[in-house]
């Protein structure tokens, strides 16, 4: 998720009115993987999306995210110069590239979704955030804010993640075992610790396609699978 936009190519409304001359190759491919998800949220889901693609990616830019501005989501892609754009696709057979850029897609459409719900950062009814612990020392302070922003980091990238699987195991069943694989593969804890994005628990409650069985609808059923990985952090 960035926070922050520098100036960028006009924005884009959808997909649709893409012109193949304005965009690389990379990025066609990018957004071709995606266009199914995007047309999803913006038909059905109703939420307001523009794309937005960078002239050229900045230092660290993961090569898709999503911010927040003036009421509207915005997807913005940073493939562009970015020697890294498609590290995350490592190890990743060619022919099952497109289900995990897809699957990236439906992940910031999550995001997407919890903003304009106006529930970004926020627990639901009947959960609570965690006490803050009096008398700390500044040092012990600023060491539990950021404890504090990482676990809603992390809560909120496992509701994507769950976005991720739930869209997966409505239209493509077949595809689950590889998309859940993959993510588990990049969720492992990083060395330091700060695990963020460490959303394993939620992953492990979404183990198999048959966990988004049944009649609800499926971004109902990411809600109690995300509610029940809350849970465990009680």
């Amino acid at each position: 998720m960035i926070k922050h936009f520098l100036p960028l190519l006009p924005i884009l409304s959808c997909v649709a009115t893409l012109q193949a001359a304005e965009l690389t190759p990379l990025e066609t491919r990018w957004l071709s993987a995606g266009a199914a998800v995007l047309t999803h949220a913006k038909q059905e889901l109703q939420l307001p999306i523009d794309i937005t693609v960078q002239p050229q990616a900045r230092a660290q830019d993961v090569p898709l995210a999503l911010g927040y501005q003036n009421g509207r989501c915005k997807l913005v892609l940073s493939l562009r110069g970015n020697e890294h754009a498609e590290d995350v696709l490592a190890g990743v057979l060619a022919a099952q590239q497109p289900w995990m850029i897809e699957a990236m897609v439906a992940h910031e459409i999550g995001h997407c979704w919890r903003y304009v719900q106006g529930a970004w950062h926020l627990l639901p009814a009947g959960f609570e955030q965690r006490a803050a612990v009096p008398q700390l020392t500044p040092q012990e302070s600023r060491q539990a804010s950021l404890q504090s922003t990482l676990r809603a980091t992390r809560r909120e990238e496992a509701y994507a993640d769950l976005v991720a699987l739930g869209w997966t195991a409505q239209h493509y069943p077949q595809r689950y075992a590889a998309v859940l694989g993959w993510l588990q593969r990049l969720r492992q804890p990083p060395a330091s610790g700060l695990a963020s994005h460490s959303t394993l628990a939620w992953l492990q409650l979404a183990s198999s396609v048959t966990v988004f069985a049944g009649d609800q609808p499926w971004l109902q059923r990411v809600e109690q699978l995300w509610q029940q990985g809350l849970r465990l952090e009680q």
